[in-house]
């Protein structure tokens, strides 16, 4: 029973993502990391508190992680096609020195 919870669990957070997707999680990232240091910078520096810049940049963070981490659908847009595995020994059909290698 608990095993199927967990087989269940792995299924829905463990998903699929192409090199597309990498890169667009990655500038997402960046951009949303910039603009909340940059913002909690402002704001911290307008309030002279610390804390404030702190928290805000905790906030942005916090953002980053929820919009990047989980692996949403649009970030597998376009998946590589691989090739179909072959059956047989894995070194079938290669030549050197003009001997086949079976």
């Amino acid at each position: 029973m608990a095993d199927e919870i967990l087989q269940q669990a792995q299924e829905l957070l463990e998903g699929q993502i192409d090199f597309q997707g990498q890169k667009t999680t990655e500038l997402i990232s960046t951009i949303i990391l910039a603009t909340s240091g940059l913002l909690a910078f402002i704001i911290g520096f307008a309030q002279q508190n610390i804390y404030y810049t702190l928290w805000v940049g905790l906030g942005g963070a916090a953002i980053a992680f929820l919009v990047v981490v989980p692996p949403y659908p649009f970030y597998n847009r376009s998946p590589e096609r691989w090739l179909p595995k072959r059956s047989g020994m894995a070194g079938s059909g290669i030549e050197i020195d003009g001997k086949r290698i079976n």
